[in-house]
């Protein structure tokens, strides 16, 4: 699975899980309206998300194989492991180094952990 959207991807997507399940027809309508896409552009882009495993189209009707937010805990995951060798401390502490935390975000992450704390 290839975890990262292109930027045309990503608005396609966006469209798509606003409005799935949605028909074929109905998706060329919307992207020639918003981003002025003829219907092989669109056409293109959908099997490119659905290789991608995001979206299916089954007999003209699009459905979502992963909510957004699914999608993203998963491009999430795949980035700390392909990045940081699967250690979330790690991309914690990159992603804090220069910066710093605010006390909110620090007191929103202690919240997070003791939500998903196993045990």
């Amino acid at each position: 699975m290839g975890y990262q959207l292109t930027e045309a991807e990503e608005r396609l997507a966006e469209i798509l899980w606003k409005h799935v399940p949605m028909t074929s027809a109905e998706l060329v309508k919307i992207c020639g309206e918003e981003m002025d896409w003829k219907k092989s552009t669109t056409y293109t882009m959908l099997k490119k998300l659905e290789q991608k495993g995001v979206f299916v189209n089954e007999k003209g009707m699009i459905r979502a194989v992963y909510t957004k937010e699914e999608w993203q805990a998963q491009e999430s995951r795949q980035f700390v492991k392909d990045s940081f060798g699967g250690s979330l401390p790690k991309f914690l502490t990159a992603f804090a180094k220069g910066k710093g935390l605010t006390a909110k975000e620090v007191e929103e992450m202690k919240k997070l952990i003791e939500t998903y704390e196993e045990g």
